[in-house]
């Protein structure tokens, strides 16, 4: 597919000052030069008619210079929370002042979104897998490629929005390589209270984008299928927070979160898995602190026969990250995300909630 094919848009120029060739963000097709922006359907793919399939790119380049950053969401193409985080960043926020570049990729998985499916229709590929992606090689890292190499190797960092998959839910945290100073800094100024430290699998936009030198960290917000207005402003402080720290909106400030604890070892996390199938009556939501010995949850079958009810505790004292909403498993099945809190940090989320209950403002873990 042809680079001059590959973009429908149209752009609006601002007053400013005139255009620097250093800074304009260039793609294969089209270029925004400073003070203009630009929404684009870029061609990716073709359908089996050989029609083109173009994702949503809104291009900001402010008036002034500095970093350049992407935001992108639905590489799965069931999540939705991220993109009206994205589509409200875009649209919504005051870009007057932007002292940089801002790539806006609502809806990366154009044939998931449609079909409201997890992963790309055609031979049910990942594109969360395909990263950096390959010319000539499928179709998901073609497609992969497209998107990297146009619109993320050019960025100097990025946020990449996620939610659980269908059937379970997850509070608001980051996951980004630690061991990266540069993404250690986006994940610290994204203001989540947890961040789960990793490089991520192999194939992942994260890790791939890191790996080339654009630090890049993934929030984890929520459940599938829905929009969840409380996570989505959570996320949008701390896009925010992310912009100030790295100079995108200079006026802004950096929002720390009130206790945050990084999970970096693999015995400071567990996912607790069902022992039997049946029925599951969950005893805590996400975001819940749960002592060792706590009963999680209990598995019953149709019955309710007490000789055959599953109960499951916390192996230790933790939070709770991911949780199961749909209460139906099969052995194997995962139940709950936990992780561990050091004593101190345990002491200040339990000061965050007496503070909510008693009605100061501060930011609950959701």
């Amino acid at each position: 597919m042809g680079g001059n094919d590959a973009a429908d848009g149209d752009s609006s120029e601002s007053s400013g000052s005139p255009p620097i060739d250093d800074d304009v963000f260039t793609y294969d097709g089209g270029r925004v030069d400073p003070g203009e922006s630009a929404n684009i359907r870029y061609g990716i793919s073709e359908t089996y008619l050989g029609d083109p399939v173009r994702i949503p790119v809104t291009i900001i380049n402010g008036n002034h210079p500095g970093p350049t950053a992407f935001l992108s969401a639905a590489a799965h193409g069931d999540e939705l929370n991220g993109i009206e985080v994205v589509r409200e960043v875009a649209h919504d926020w005051n870009h007057a002042e932007l002292h940089g570049t801002l790539v806006c990729l609502p809806v990366m998985n154009v044939p998931g979104f449609l079909a409201q499916e997890r992963y790309l229709p055609i031979y049910d590929r990942d594109l969360n897998r395909s990263f950096p992606g390959r010319e000539g090689s499928t179709s998901a890292r073609r497609m992969a490629h497209r998107i990297f190499t146009n619109f993320i190797e050019p960025c100097d960092l990025g946020i990449d929005f996620h939610t659980s998959t269908r059937g379970r839910t997850n509070m608001l945290h980051a996951r980004a390589n630690m061991d990266d100073s540069d993404a250690a800094r986006v994940a610290c100024a994204f203001s989540s209270h947890v961040i789960i430290a990793g490089q991520g699998p192999s194939g992942t936009l994260r890790r791939e984008a890191t790996d080339a030198g654009i630090p890049t960290v993934t929030i984890e917000m929520g459940e599938a299928h829905r929009f969840q207005r409380r996570l989505i402003d959570r996320a949008l402080t701390g896009v925010a927070s992310v912009f100030a720290e790295f100079g995108l909106h200079p006026g802004a400030a950096v929002h720390w979160p009130g206790w945050r604890t990084v999970i970096d070892t693999d015995d400071e996390k567990t996912w607790l898995r069902a022992d039997a199938g049946g029925i599951v009556d969950m005893k805590h939501g996400r975001g819940s602190l749960v002592e060792e010995g706590d009963v999680i949850c209990t598995i019953t079958n149709p019955f309710k026969e007490k000789d055959d009810i599953v109960t499951v505790e916390a192996p230790f004292t933790g939070l709770i990250v991911g949780v199961l909403e749909n209460p139906v498993v099969y052995p194997g099945n995962p139940l709950c995300h936990l992780v561990g809190l050091e004593s101190d940090t345990r002491t200040a989320l339990e000061n965050d909630r007496t503070k909510t209950r008693t009605g100061s403002q501060s930011q609950l873990p959701m």
